[in-house]
């Protein structure tokens, strides 16, 4: 009998710069894969049967269209770009910004429909052609690189079609938004047609739960447990723990979103709660 061959890798893409680079490259970490082989340079790594690489996300989007690929790390604007949309993904949190419209503050437009027989500027012209013919504006789209924001201040396009993230560089160049396209964030999209990253998704989910949760141990008075409830409920009962030598107090563990946490400080010294320690959990699986 012939030994059978080995299912192939699944392949998943990182970015390879930037600040989204680094975000995805501790995500990865945080849930348990290596990633120390990763180091610029369209470096790869394989690591718990699954292959990740880093490329252009321009390029993973389209290797993830044609079926080159089985998922990658990816912003919003990329992904709908690349027709990808509609693939399963999880929103990881971070790298938010708008996709919007916007033109000069002096020209006195007040919204899209203003651009009618305009020219629009923008990296992304597969978004902006859908957007504007979804309004049934007609306007021509022009595909550049570099800085948006300059060309449409210097009049070589009437509008832009960009990302904003603080808007600062929006009002340097005296540019306003005219209407909000979609929010956008960095996310994990992966295909359909691959169980092998399940695993994956699952550790990913677990890890981003984390951040939004705090592993609380504290002390209180052994006749405050219903008013701790009361306070902070957590995810389940919390766990009570005697005190050696003490009958008066126990010690309590609980988890809680982290917002809930700072919001309730004051009402858990109310109930004479003290040693308050909280901590960041790694994974959390609900």
């Amino acid at each position: 009998m012939s030994a059978q061959t080995p299912p192939p890798r699944s392949r998943i893409a990182v970015p390879s710069k930037g600040r989204l680079r680094d975000d995805c490259l501790k995500v990865l970490s945080t849930a348990g894969y290596g990633t120390s082989a990763l180091h610029g340079g369209g470096a790869m790594a394989a690591t718990d049967g699954l292959e990740f690489l880093e490329m252009r996300p321009r390029d993973a989007a389209a290797a993830l269209a044609a079926g080159q690929l089985s998922g990658a790390f990816l912003a919003t604007d990329i992904v709908m770009e690349h027709g990808v949309a509609d693939l399963p993904q999880i929103g990881l949190g971070f790298s938010r910004s708008d996709l919007v419209v916007a033109s000069r503050d002096d020209d006195g437009r007040i919204s899209a429909a203003d651009l009618a027989g305009c020219v629009v500027a923008t990296h992304l012209p597969n978004v902006t052609e859908r957007f504007f013919a979804d309004k049934g504006i007609d306007v021509t789209v022009v595909t550049m690189g570099g800085s948006l924001e300059g060309v449409c201040a210097a009049g070589i396009a009437d509008a832009i079609v960009d990302l904003r993230q603080t808007g600062t560089s929006l009002r340097t160049n005296r540019l306003r938004v005219l209407e909000e396209i979609q929010s956008c964030e960095a996310l994990f999209v992966r295909s359909r047609e691959r169980p092998a990253l399940d695993d994956l998704a699952l550790r990913i989910e677990a890890v981003l739960d984390a951040r939004r949760h705090r592993y609380v141990m504290l002390h209180v008075p052994a006749g405050g447990l219903d008013a701790l409830r009361e306070i902070l409920p957590g995810l389940a009962s919390p766990t009570v723990l005697p005190l050696a030598g003490r009958d008066d107090l126990v010690a309590v563990h609980l988890v809680v979103a982290a917002g809930e946490l700072w919001s309730r400080l004051g009402d858990l010294r109310s109930i004479g709660a003290t040693g308050i320690v909280a901590l960041e959990p790694q994974a959390l699986l609900d």
